[in-house]
């Protein structure tokens, strides 16, 4: 699974996406869960889910939605318009 990180989160981690495998269905939400485990920069960048959206496939969704081994998240502050 590629996982994409942008702006602030980018920053913070230090990269702009990661390659991970998914043994089985997962929960956006838990696939957070995995990568706040990598390291203290994962934590950090994603220790206020408020202030972070995410699309699946190029799609936007939510924390709730289960995502397979060939999918692809992307995290991404809120976006406005103007």
């Amino acid at each position: 699974m590629k996982v994409f990180y942008f702006a602030e989160l980018k920053q913070i981690i230090g990269k702009g996406h990661d390659n991970i495998n998914l043994s089985k269905k997962m929960r956006v939400l838990d696939v957070i869960k995995l990568l706040k485990e990598k390291d203290k920069n994962y934590t950090k960048a994603f220790s206020n889910l408020k202030n972070i959206k995410c699309a699946v496939n190029c799609e936007y969704s939510n924390f709730t939605k289960v995502v397979v081994n060939n999918d692809e998240i992307a995290f991404f502050p809120p976006v406005t318009g103007g």
